[in-house]
């Protein structure tokens, strides 16, 4: 892959090459399962007309991808089986229609009316932004460079995302990568400014991702702001 040179002096043992240059060491697969596991959490805690279907389906079909994930590959690396890929897809997936229904259900119950007490609709608002957050930080982690197992192969794609390391790498550590703390991390920002803060995503489906974010943490956040003043009123 081509290297493309940083403007300026480096400073005494820096590397100026690109970060999507370089192969990112493999990553362990807990991180991942426990932001899985807490937004699952969150979403099965809250009151009843903002959940939808029994209560066990969703933590078991999860703990069911998830268990086998942990022992047969507990780490993500290069030649992981497509089988693993599609499985650690699934898992997020399935939290994350578990929360755009939740979201639904909360607009629903705000706009018309529920049985659902006033603090009870805040609490859960903030439990279903918090979900948000960390499933996107997931989605972003998966999406960039065709996911942590591609990142890995020194002939991994372009990236979808541009960290501040990337556009000043001599701010860095050699052969710096982005791990799942940085997506995470990504996803918070997103969330709370409705915006790209110090990354930009450079790619459309990273653009749609942070968008939908964006979107959904606004309308919920717009929620809780209308609903508290109606609480405080």
């Amino acid at each position: 892959m081509p290297k493309i040179p940083a403007p300026g002096p480096s400073a005494p043992g820096k590397s100026l090459d690109p970060a999507w240059g370089v192969a990112a060491d493999r990553e362990h697969r807990w991180p991942a399962t426990l932001a899985v596991a807490a937004a699952v959490a969150l979403t099965v805690a809250l009151p009843n007309p903002l959940f939808l279907g029994p209560r066990w389906a969703l933590p078991a079909v999860e703990a069911a991808l998830a268990a086998p994930l942990m022992v047969v590959s507990p780490f993500r690396h290069r030649d992981e089986p497509v089988v693993a890929r599609w499985a650690s897809l699934v898992l997020i997936g399935l939290a994350e229609v578990a929360n755009l229904i939740s979201l639904a259900l909360l607009v629903s119950a705000i706009i018309n009316g529920s049985n659902i007490s006033g603090h009870q609709l805040v609490l859960a608002a903030v439990e279903i932004y918090l979900t948000n957050m960390a499933l996107f930080g997931l989605w972003f982690w998966e999406l960039d460079r065709g996911g942590p197992g591609a990142r890995m192969r020194l002939d991994h794609r372009e990236p979808d995302f541009l960290f501040p390391q990337m556009v000043t790498p001599a701010s860095a550590p050699p052969g710096w990568h982005p791990n799942f703390v940085d997506y995470l991390y990504v996803s918070f920002t997103n969330a709370t400014a409705f915006s790209p803060t110090d990354t930009m995503p450079l790619t459309l489906a990273a653009k749609a991702l942070m968008a939908t974010e964006s979107l959904a943490a606004l309308l919920t956040v717009t929620l809780v702001a209308a609903r508290a003043v109606n609480i405080l009123k």
